[in-house]
């Protein structure tokens, strides 16, 4: 019988499940399976299962009320395994490598950050102060040729380039110390940074501080966001 996994945790952990209920409609009950000194969350895998919004909470509420009570490795929405011969398998098989990554992770959570420039004011910016941006902007107003237009837009993605990516090195360097790990991710869309930082409970007040102190520093240009506290997904490995 096909088994969803929402966490992993030491077999020390209380994992108290009462008053909670797992994904699917009606929804599935919670149970633990333990081995090789570790415990899973599991429950039976309903058939057809997506990412509908009772089981995103669900799966989250499971997962607060575990983080709660100690170190868990969360796993993410829909992870599945074939039956509980499998899931105590994995168990057995990763034993060192879970322990440790719960060692790592005892008393923190996720923060995740994104920042994004405002396109025109950035292109503003490489105007003010590039002298040739300005010369070429100036020619392409007043020419049909398309060269200086070429220039003109190599210079500026040049500079947006070197400008994003600074501001990305800054904002890592400025949340870092505050965190007792640090995974940089491939930003998407119009964000030039994104980071996932793994911080421990006493440190969080200390991390958001740093995160509004840079977001005031950049001013209204660049949008600077704070997600979490979050479960620690880009840490259980």
């Amino acid at each position: 019988m096909p088994v969803y996994v929402y966490a992993i945790t030491a077999d020390t952990h209380p994992a108290r499940l009462q008053r909670l209920t797992g994904v699917g409609s009606p929804p599935e009950e919670l149970r633990a399976l333990t081995g090789s000194g570790l415990r899973a969350v599991v429950s039976h895998a309903p058939e057809g299962l997506r990412a509908r919004r009772r089981d995103l909470v669900a799966h989250q509420e499971v997962l607060e009320r575990l983080m709660s009570e100690g170190p868990v490795l969360p796993l993410r929405f829909g992870a599945v395994a074939t039956d509980d011969q499998e899931v105590l398998g994995i168990l057995h098989e990763q034993v060192h490598a879970y322990r440790e990554r719960l060692s790592a992770l005892d008393g923190c959570t996720e923060y995740l950050v994104k920042a994004s420039y405002d396109e025109d004011a950035l292109l503003r910016q490489i105007l003010r102060d590039s002298a040739e941006a300005r010369r070429l902007n100036e020619e392409t107003r007043q020419s049909p040729d398309p060269q200086p237009k070429i220039r003109l837009g190599e210079l500026v993605a040049a500079g947006i380039e070197a400008r994003t990516r600074s501001a990305a090195v800054e904002l890592l360097d400025e949340l870092s110390p505050a965190a007792r790990e640090v995974r940089e991710n491939d930003p998407a869309g119009n964000d030039f940074v994104s980071g996932s930082f793994l911080v421990e409970a006493d440190r969080q007040e200390d991390f958001r501080a740093a995160a509004a102190e840079l977001a005031e520093r950049w001013g209204e240009d660049c949008t600077v966001r704070v997600h979490g506290p979050l479960p620690p997904y880009s840490f259980v490995q």
